[in-house]
């Protein structure tokens, strides 16, 4: 059996950290190693524990959690284990989607989620896959809308995508998952993850959400499309 997937808890209140610990204790896969109150606490004990997902709330007092995220993000190094971050909160929301994804995130989450889509989605975001639920997907997409500007620039590393890779970012920045994107272009599952793989390698982002960010703010995906 595979060492447990490991979690930290950031909410500033007690009830709901309890709550959470209450539902992922419950789960043989999965560990709660530590929990924060306020963002600075976070991103200390993020470093200190090192921890697989942090489930982060975006409202806490010291540090918000989109700053929490970021320094957390940026204290971890090149070879060392990835931390991941899924943003958790009471607003179905708004304008943190945006500058959460930006500053890391790799998923997002309503605090009201019933208890076993919390824990599918600490797994989704712990295998390095995004995690949106699709009101804030909606959202989203708006946003880059609005933000992108007139002329983007091509990302770093697109040049050296193959045609077929290029295909594979395009259809990962619509949202299709491994197994819809193997539907559309006729070849296994197996074939898309590889693709993936080296989409994200060749671009510098950490997993698909972030490949999404980076696809609507260079133009390579455009909403609507």
């Amino acid at each position: 059996m595979s060492a447990p997937i490991r979690v930290l808890i950031a909410d500033d209140q007690a009830l709901v950290r309890a709550g959470f610990r209450m539902i992922l204790d419950a789960e043989e896969d999965l560990e709660v190693v530590g929990e924060a109150s306020d963002g600075l606490e976070a991103v200390a004990q993020a470093r200190a524990l090192r921890p697989d997902v942090v489930l982060m709330d975006i409202r806490m007092p010291e540090l918000d959690g989109i700053e929490a995220t970021r320094r957390v993000l940026g204290a971890v190094a090149d070879g060392e284990r990835p931390t991941r971050v899924l943003m958790l909160t009471t607003f179905d929301l708004n304008e943190y989607v945006y500058d959460a994804l930006r500053a890391g995130a790799s998923g997002f989450l309503l605090k009201d989620v019933p208890p076993e889509d919390l824990a599918a989605g600490i797994r989704v975001i712990a295998r390095g896959e995004a995690l949106l639920a699709p009101s804030i997907t909606r959202r989203l997409i708006e946003e880059f809308a609005r933000a992108v500007p007139a002329t983007p620039a091509p990302p770093p590393g697109l040049d050296e995508l193959t045609e077929r890779e290029l295909e594979v970012f395009k259809l990962m920045a619509r949202g299709l998952s491994n197994a819809e994107i193997a539907g559309e272009l006729v070849v296994s599952e197996t074939t898309v993850k590889t693709h993936v793989a080296r989409v994200l390698m060749k671009l510098g982002v950490r997993d698909r959400v972030q490949a999404v960010v980076l696809a609507y703010e260079s133009g390579v995906a455009v909403p609507g499309s």
